[in-house]
């Protein structure tokens, strides 16, 4: 009997190396008002909590007319750009396949905008089923919130067990907050002590970790 039968994984960082897109429709968005770049690294730290989150930490404004503006900005050269960089980290397409064989179900939940996880998962990750992939819309919370968790698991028998993978805190206290085992990924954008921190029962290094993992029987 597999340990789990349901894995959620996180989106942006975690399944996928989404960072230079998002940054280069960010810097877009930016300079559209005159101001300047800013660098990949100074990106990682402003991803994970949806891309409203992200264009007021790149701003650096409170103006909300302002931020409004340049949200529509980066979502329409988002959206039309999101396959270019965009790529699957090393071995994830192959452990989605293996995880299908063993019986067990993927769900992707994410703070990016609805539309754009779901074009993102329905080209790198087609065998996901579509109402599988959550992300963020209006009235919905987003992580570390455990409602898309819930909204997942609600079409499952109520004692199905599952495993929630990702690179962020908020990703582990979704998790946590659910009631079920976490799994901090450190090829991501966060760093390996803040998904301690956030109580990640483990931390792998490689995809081959993550595959022993989450392929144990009991």
């Amino acid at each position: 009997m597999n340990k789990y039968e349901v894995v959620i994984f996180d989106l942006d960082g975690t399944i996928l190396d989404t960072l230079p897109d998002l940054s280069t429709a960010v810097n877009y968005a930016l300079s559209r008002r005159g101001l300047p770049p800013h660098s990949l690294e100074e990106y990682k730290m402003m991803v994970g909590e949806g891309v409203r989150n992200l264009c007021r930490l790149a701003l650096d404004s409170e103006d909300e007319q302002v931020l409004n503006e340049s949200l529509q900005d980066f979502k329409a050269y988002y959206v039309a750009h999101i396959l270019e960089m965009t790529r699957p980290y090393e071995g994830m397409p192959e452990l989605m396949a293996a995880l299908g064989e063993r019986g067990i179900a993927v769900a992707v939940v994410s703070n990016k905008f609805q539309e754009g996880a779901r074009k993102l998962i329905r080209h790198f990750y087609p065998d996901i089923p579509e109402e599988r992939v959550l992300g963020e819309i209006e009235g919905r919370p987003r992580k570390p919130d455990p409602a898309m968790i819930e909204a997942v698991m609600s079409s499952f028998p109520e004692e199905t067990r599952c495993c929630v993978v990702g690179d962020a805190w908020t990703d582990i206290e979704a998790g946590k907050a659910y009631g079920c085992d976490t799994i901090g990924v450190s090829w991501g954008y966060r760093y390996t002590e803040a998904l301690y921190k956030a109580g990640a029962d483990v931390v792998v290094d490689t995809v081959d970790e993550l595959k022993s993992l989450l392929m144990q029987t009991i």
